[in-house]
């Protein structure tokens, strides 16, 4: 029987295999990296199959995100096709290893909603959000969980070799991402905000994969990922 990704978890998130323990290595972390702003990202309206592209605050959004992410050492880079990502990632520095187009990390299809505010929306639909209600005319909720389940398995064999890795793409399939990671329905993504030009690391502790930082901007991810490096050295050394 086909599984649910709706009401099923995903495939594990990657967990220390015994040769990842015998060498003291931990599993890799998946940094999520948010496009910088676009016109319709800062008037609200639902920005899916569009390929909006960055206003100029969006394109220096991306700019400051260089220093946070210089640090990492990825051994994937993926992105979502539209411009509005691959130009966050261009400007952000993140070239190396080059970034890997999927079209699994598109923003979710809105359908007829496409373009809309919700205040527009909700003249026609009171009370609709996308992760409630889907889209009509565009994507459901399962289906935009199938999609980042098959990105988490792609991801799947650097994580447990200890590798790092760097999606971006959009809100709310970044939400979803982040649900399906953490063993949650598509739609628990209703409750985790991301801001544009935000950087968050999803992350495992004792076999169980949590947020280690989620919606930070620029300034704070870079103090998180330090204090990060200073407590990696210290258990190494001690």
């Amino acid at each position: 029987m086909a599984r649910n990704p709706e009401t099923e978890p995903p495939t594990e998130p990657a967990t220390e295999s015994p040769a990842a323990s015998e060498k003291g290595m931990r599993p890799g972390r998946i940094v999520l990296v948010r496009h910088g702003e676009t016109e319709w990202s800062r008037t609200g309206r639902h920005t899916g199959t569009t390929d909006v592209p960055l206003t100029a605050r969006g394109e220096a959004q991306a700019k400051t995100l260089q220093a946070p992410l210089s640090d990492w050492d990825f051994a994937q880079i993926r992105s979502s096709p539209l411009g509005r990502a691959r130009d966050t990632a261009r400007l952000a520095g993140l070239d190396s290893p080059a970034p890997v187009i999927d079209p699994d990390l598109a923003e979710w299809d809105y359908g007829d909603y496409e373009g809309l505010t919700s205040e527009e929306i909700h003249v026609t639909d009171p009370g609709w959000t996308i992760f409630a209600d889907d889209a009509p005319g565009g994507e459901t909720a399962t289906q935009v969980a199938a999609r980042v389940d098959r990105v988490l398995t792609r991801v799947r064999a650097d994580l447990e070799a200890g590798r790092d890795v760097a999606l971006v793409a959009h809100g709310h399939l970044l939400r979803v991402l982040a649900a399906r990671w953490l063993g949650q329905s598509a739609r628990f993504g209703a409750h985790l905000a991301l801001d544009a030009a935000s950087i968050s690391v999803l992350d495992t502790e004792h076999d169980l994969p949590l947020l280690h930082s989620w919606n930070t901007n620029a300034a704070y991810a870079v103090r998180r990922h330090n204090d990060l490096r200073v407590r990696q050295l210290r258990d190494r050394f001690n």
